[in-house]
């Protein structure tokens, strides 16, 4: 689809390589030209996509440049605050301020024998030695991750080697300090065989920034191997987040994703995984509150690819004020998937006369011999059950005069 051109189409991509990590290697000007060359022939998404059908990015389109900002890492102080009490936690800490990696906040110094975190800007602007496969267009899953792949900035590459458990969280905090910053952080996880890990990213903003995140994340689990991917978003009220989070699963791996959303002005979530050999299970789990005026997307994708897989869907939202919510998830059982196991779920409760949500469970089955369950519900609180009454020998909360309780 084209569209009219617009002010950020007349960024060069040759201008601004100086800026970006890796503007010395040939491989990787060449994926980003190609990138932004695919985003300026489509152009921002708009609603008559059906995948965008219920959330309008004009906010973003109507940014005067897309380019990264290279703004150095000045930390506020309630980040400063939070990532010293992560590390008291013995958490593996990994600080990223205005999409650039902060060294001195960070605490990555003590990993286990058998584990690699790496800035992605320090291994692009050396060896680059990461698969090229990384940023072709396989890995585009919206015209957005080929904006990522145009200007990613830094991020994290995290290597688990085979029969490796990592028995304390890695930790990344992604914090959003510049007025109208843009931010392109890429995460990239690959899991051995039979290695365990849980890696939390955690998108804080300040209060007046008006950033435009743009982040994805690549996850390989190897065989056997069971990673557990959790994603906190606190971006400042303004704040625009579009992210990916995209999976591939090898034989008897396991993969949970966990999102949950509780402020930024729009937002939006990609979620997949392909469930690629037998044996596989994946879990996807989310919650999300709006208010006022928020804008809450997720949309998913789980894709049964080999037989005797699992896959199991739940995701939860409260809305309040005029925030309007869409979930979008789609469970694709392909040819010869037999013996799949896939259950989803989404509920939604509304506080308020305005609030709004889009629901869309989607089940799309090419095999024979499976097991397959889909629905939602959207409801409000009912006026008689905000109060209860429970026995006053029962009550845990200590003693009252009364019968009513309000527990």
């Amino acid at each position: 689809m084209h569209v009219q051109p617009q002010s950020w189409q007349n960024i060069e991509l040759s201008l601004v390589p100086d800026a970006l990590a890796g503007h010395d290697s040939p491989w990787i000007l060449a994926a980003r030209q190609t990138a932004f060359k695919r985003f300026s022939e489509h152009g921002f998404p708009t609603k008559r996509e059906e995948e965008w059908k219920y959330t309008d990015v004009s906010l973003i389109s109507k940014r005067g440049s897309l380019a990264p900002d290279n703004i150095p890492p000045d930390a506020p102080s309630e980040a400063k605050l939070l990532a010293w009490a992560l590390s008291g936690e013995g958490m593996h800490l990994m600080v990223f301020v205005n999409g650039h990696f902060d060294s001195e906040l960070s605490t990555i110094d003590d990993l286990p024998d058998g584990v690699q975190l790496s800035s992605l800007a320090d291994i692009l602007d050396g060896d680059a030695n990461l698969p090229e496969s990384l940023f072709s267009q396989q890995h585009e899953h919206t015209i957005f991750a080929a904006l990522n792949n145009a200007f990613v900035t830094d991020g994290a590459v995290l290597n688990i080697a085979p029969d490796t458990v990592l028995e304390t969280p890695i930790y990344l905090l992604l914090i959003a300090s510049g007025h109208g910053v843009a931010i392109y952080p890429r995460i990239i996880v690959m899991a051995g065989e039979n290695s365990s890990a849980t890696v939390i990213e955690h998108y804080m903003g300040t209060l007046d920034a008006h950033n435009f995140t743009n982040a994805i994340t690549q996850i390989n689990v190897g065989a056997g191997a069971k990673i557990e991917h959790c994603t906190l978003i606190q971006e400042g009220p303004a704040a625009l987040h579009i992210a990916g989070v995209h999976a591939e699963q090898s034989k008897d791996s396991s993969f949970t994703s966990r999102s949950f959303v509780f402020s930024g002005r729009l937002v939006r979530n990609d979620i997949t995984s392909s469930l690629n050999e037998t044996g596989c299970l994946c879990t996807f789990d989310g919650l999300y509150l709006l208010d006022d005026k928020q804008h809450v997307d997720h949309h998913t994708r789980i894709d049964h690819i080999a037989p005797c897989c699992t896959s199991r869907e739940y995701y939860r939202g409260i809305l309040d004020g005029e925030s309007r919510g869409v979930f979008n998830g789609k469970v694709i059982v392909h040819h010869g998937a037999n013996q799949t196991d896939a259950h989803q779920t989404n509920h939604h409760l509304l506080l308020s006369k305005q609030a709004e949500i889009d629901t869309k469970p989607q089940l799309e089955i090419f095999a024979d011999d499976v097991k397959c369950t889909h629905g939602a519900t959207v409801g409000q609180l009912s006026e008689d059950g905000l109060f209860y009454t429970l026995p006053w020998p029962r009550c845990r909360y200590g003693t009252f005069s009364t019968d009513l309780w309000f527990c």
